[in-house]
C-alpha cells in the first residue's frame, strides 16, 4: 500500500456532475488491480478530514507500456466530491492504496457480463480490459479470459451516462437503459438483462436495490454472480469496522469488513435486507 501526494494530470467531465481525475502514481499504477479502489483526499485541509473511496477506473501507460498513472471517476454527491472540480490539473490530492482485494476470479467462459446503475460502472472499464486480454495490472503479463464483455448499465436520465466510449473503444458490447427512456431502453437496468436471455458469470456494482435484484435474477438462472458494494467508508484499511456487510457463514451469518474482505463479494454469500 501507498501513501502519496500525487499530481494531477487531467481533470475532465464526463457528464452531468461526472469527472474524470488522472493521477501521476507510477508505484500505485503498477500495482493495483481491477476492483481494488483508492482513498483520495484533499491536501492541507481538515474539511472533510477523512477521505473519499474511489474505485480505480484504469491505468494509464507511458511510451514503453509502463503503468504510470491512474483514473478514477466519480460522481459529485457530497462535501469532498462537489470540492475535487476545482484540484486542476497540475494541483495535488493525497491518495492511499492499491486497498480491498480485486474482483474474484471468473474462469475463461466464453463470456463475461457487467451490469452497472448509477456510477456503478467505474469499476469495470479496467477489468474489461484484463479479461479480454488488452492490459495486465498488478505487474501481470496480458492474458485474454473471454471471447466477450458485455456492459448492462442503467442511468437515471441520459446526461448521468459517462464512460459510454471508453467501453466502446476498449471492445465491449454496451446495452443502455434508463428510468426516463431518454437513452437506451426505458426501465431497470436489470429488466433490460433479463429481456435479453440468460447470460453469466454476472459481476455487477451500483446501488444495493439493483444489486439484490441482479442477485435474485442469478439466482434464477443458477449463474456465478459477483457484487462490488459501494458501501460507505471512514479509513479504508479496516479500522473503523464502519463498512460492514453481512454474509452467510456455516454457523448462520458475521460480518465482513468491505474495505478488507471487498469490495467484490459473491452476490449469493450476501444477506439482502
Amino acid at each position: 500500500m501507498f501513501h502519496r501526494t500525487a499530481r494531477v494530470i487531467e481533470h475532465v467531465r464526463l457528464a452531468e456532475r461526472t469527472h474524470r481525475v488522472r493521477l501521476e502514481c507510477p508505484e500505485l499504477a503498477a500495482a493495483i488491480r481491477p476492483g481494488q479502489f483508492v482513498m483520495l483526499r484533499l491536501p492541507g485541509t481538515t474539511d472533510p478530514l477523512l477521505g473519499r473511496p474511489f474505485a480505480l477506473y484504469d491505468t494509464v501507460l507511458d511510451a514503453s507500456g509502463t503503468p504510470v498513472c491512474i483514473d478514477v471517476v466519480y460522481l459529485v454527491v457530497g462535501k469532498m466530491t462537489a470540492r475535487l472540480p476545482g484540484v486542476e490539473a497540475g494541483k495535488s490530492l493525497e491518495v492511499c492504496g492499491p486497498l480491498g482485494k480485486p474482483f474474484l476470479d471468473v474462469g475463461t467462459p466464453e463470456r463475461v457480463t457487467f451490469v452497472a446503475g448509477g456510477i456503478g460502472q467505474t469499476p469495470f472499464l479496467a477489468f474489461a480490459r484484463e479479461l479480454l486480454g488488452t492490459r495486465g495490472f498488478g505487474g501481470d503479463a496480458p492474458r485474454k479470459r473471454t471471447e466477450k464483455v458485455s456492459l448492462y448499465y442503467g442511468v437515471r436520465t441520459a446526461s448521468l451516462a459517462a464512460g459510454v466510449e471508453d467501453f466502446h473503444a476498449a471492445g465491449v458490447d454496451v446495452q443502455l437503459a434508463s428510468d426516463d427512456g431518454s437513452i437506451g431502453t426505458k426501465g431497470f437496468v436489470t429488466q433490460l438483462l433479463a429481456s435479453h436471455g440468460k447470460t453469466g458469470p454476472l459481476v455487477g456494482c451500483g446501488p444495493e436495490p439493483m444489486l439484490h435484484a441482479l442477485a435474485k435474477v442469478a439466482a434464477a438462472w443458477q449463474v456465478p454472480c459477483q457484487v462490488s458494494l459501494e458501501t460507505p467508508m471512514a479509513c479504508g484499511v479496516g479500522i473503523c469496522f464502519s463498512c460492514v456487510a453481512k454474509v452467510t457463514t456455516p454457523d448462520g451469518w458475521d460480518y465482513k469488513r468491505v474495505c478488507m474482505d471487498g469490495p467484490a463479494f459473491d452476490a449469493a454469500q450476501l444477506v439482502w435486507n
